[in-house]
């Protein structure tokens, strides 16, 4: 007995409907599992904060020519941005990986590493940088000597801290203290950022709240 053409070419499109379900379910397991494991390098590094859509402050400020530099300029990268005074050792001690991830952000385009000190200006941490990195910094030095952007606008008090904002211009984490910048974790950080912006983790004062342990497992 023959079958109805008609039910034939059904019987090819719902093949085809199942099987292009099952390859849409395969791949984006496969780009879950691969978001997972970068926001995995985020808990790594242990954020004081991460996972809520904030916009991040825009502002201008003058860089160590007295250029003005916008972080909205920015807009289409993931920064790494980095609040210090050569006041705080451990943002010194911090320089030399921070600038690390500084030379390897000149050679890709998706990242960028900028940061704002709270001195009065460029002679003021000339010196202070210098010995900390044995030459110029491989990243821009922004000012800001009132703390107009630093504390009134990010609410910064304690040195050093790096915030990390995606290409949109969303705050993805928080990092309060120093870090060491130059490994691996920093990198698929902003890599992750880069690509996914957000990730399935929801982090506040430094503790996962419920819907991100699986990816930052609480070890305290």
């Amino acid at each position: 007995m023959r079958i109805p053409v008609k039910w034939t070419t059904l019987a090819q499109l719902a093949f085809i409907l199942v099987a292009a379900v099952a390859v849409y379910g395969f791949v984006h397991a496969a780009q879950n599992d691969q978001r997972t494991t970068g926001c995995e390098a985020i808990c790594a590094l242990r954020p004081a904060y991460a996972g809520r859509n904030r916009l991040a402050p825009d502002f201008e400020l003058p860089d160590m020519n007295g250029k003005p530099v916008r972080l909205s300029s920015f807009r289409g990268k993931t920064v790494f941005l980095n609040f210090w005074t050569k006041t705080c050792a451990p943002c010194l001690q911090e320089m030399p990986a921070l600038a690390e991830l500084g030379r390897i952000a000149q050679s890709r385009k998706d990242i960028v590493v900028l940061t704002v000190s709270t001195d009065e200006g460029p002679d003021d941490v000339r010196d202070a940088l210098k010995v900390a990195l044995n030459g110029d910094p491989p990243f821009p030095v922004l000012f800001d000597p009132e703390s107009k952007v630093v504390m009134d606008q990010y609410g910064t008090q304690l040195y050093p801290e790096t915030w990390i904002i995606d290409p949109n211009g969303i705050i993805r984490a928080r990092f309060d203290g120093a870090r060491d910048w130059s490994s691996s974790l920093a990198i698929e950080v902003g890599e992750t950022v880069s690509r996914w912006g957000s990730c399935p983790a929801d982090i506040y004062k430094s503790k996962p709240r419920a819907g991100s342990v699986d990816v930052c497992a609480d070890d305290s």
